[in-house]
This record gives structure tokens, C-alpha cells and sequence, in this order.
């Protein structure tokens, strides 16, 4: 999985590039097209007769970069002053942990989270032993929970955005970007039960409009 370009941001990581070989290109297209026509239910079902981790592996990769970029607008907004804690409205703080370097979740300030956060799911995708390169390698027995895992934890992050930052986004005239990438997000997941209901109850009035609309 390759860089493609750079950005000093502190938050902000280089695109990655789908998956090498023709496979991962071809669902990279397919769903290129089928948003490209604004049909968001369509794009997240799999396509017929393709494998179903390689279509959670292309996907996972775009959502990472959709939070990516759209999280980095934010970075001098999001501070350790502005948002001391990584929160997603007065009833729901999230707190760290990786269970392997930090095992005892711990309070960190938004932008900290983030920053740890981004990290992890960049280390599992590069990680070629749970996101595969060669065409025909094995994804591992638990790709679907790590899949679960990281999704969990970019929807966190559009919840800190919607709560803490929704006004300057609005200002970024980036709003309607936001509430896009979000539906499709949403639609995805739920495609696929990637989330839990009580995880998604920070953006509940978001969500079930989405759900209504597309059902």
C-alpha cells in the first residue's frame, strides 16, 4: 500500500492508494462509478461474485482517507485547549487504548486521540499479514473483527467532528462533503453490521434519517 502525497499537517497522513493488482483497481472503479452516479446504496453492496474481505479491505481504505482529509481541515481548531477530551457531546467521552501498548484506556485530549487512533489503523493496514497485498493471500480468521475495530473507531471520529466542530465545518463550506462521506459510512456499515447500534446513540439523529431514507 503506497503513499501518494505528502502533508506536513500533524494529524494529516498521505493517501493511500488501493490495493496493488487488478483486482483491488477493478473495485476500486466500481465503486468510483457507482458513486460517481449518486446511487450511495448501491455502491456499498458487494459486488456480485466478488470476495467479500477484498471488498471490506478496498472500502476500509477509502473511509480511512475520507476521515483522513477530512478531519486534517480541522487540526488548528482541534486542539488540546479547544477540546481537552476526545468527546462526542456532554454524554460520551472516548478514552485510548490499543490493548497491546496501552491496555487501560486512557482520558487523552481530542486531537491525541485522533493522532493515536489514525496511527493504529494505519498500522493495520499496512500490516500484510491481516490486509493482504498478493493477489490470492489469506486474509486471517479475524479480519472481519479487526474490520469491526476500525470502523468503531472512524465513526468516533465523524461524532467528535458533528459534536465539538460542526459550526467551523459549516464555515469550511465543507458540510455537504461531511454529510456525504457520512452517509455513505453509515450505509456501509450497516450493510455489513460493522457497528453496534449503541456505539452509533452519540449521532442517533443522523443516523436513523439515513437509514430511513435508504432502507
Amino acid at each position: 500500500m503506497s503513499f501518494l502525497v505528502g502533508c506536513s499537517s500533524r494529524t494529516f497522513r498521505p493517501k493511500k492508494s488501493a490495493f496493488s493488482g487488478t483486482k483491488g483497481l477493478q473495485l476500486r472503479k466500481h465503486i468510483d462509478s457507482t458513486l460517481g452516479s449518486g446511487n450511495l446504496r448501491e455502491a456499498v453492496r458487494l459486488p456480485i461474485g466478488e470476495d467479500l474481505n477484498e471488498w471490506f479491505a478496498v472500502n476500509t481504505v477509502d473511509f480511512f482517507n475520507q476521515v483522513n482529509i477530512l478531519y486534517s481541515t480541522l487540526v488548528e481548531f482541534c486542539t488540546a485547549a479547544t477540546c481537552p477530551i476526545m468527546s462526542a457531546g456532554p454524554k460520551y467521552e472516548y478514552r485510548w487504548a490499543d490493548g497491546v501498548k496501552v491496555k487501560k484506556p486512557v482520558q487523552v485530549s481530542a486531537p491525541k486521540y485522533v493522532d493515536y487512533l489514525m496511527d493504529w489503523v494505519e498500522t493495520q493496514l499496512d500490516d500484510e499479514a491481516i490486509f493482504p497485498q498478493k493477489i490470492g493471500a489469506p486474509f486471517p480468521p479475524n479480519f472481519r473483527e479487526v474490520i469491526r475495530t476500525i470502523f468503531k473507531r472512524l465513526f468516533r471520529v465523524y461524532a467528535h467532528m458533528y459534536h465539538s466542530h460542526f459550526q467551523m465545518i459549516v464555515k469550511l463550506k465543507e458540510d455537504a462533503h461531511l454529510s456525504t462521506c457520512f452517509k455513505h459510512f453509515v450505509l456501509f456499515t450497516r450493510e455489513f453490521q460493522l457497528i453496534d447500534r449503541a456505539e452509533l446513540a452519540p449521532l442517533n439523529d443522523l443516523v436513523e434519517p439515513i437509514l430511513f431514507r435508504y432502507s
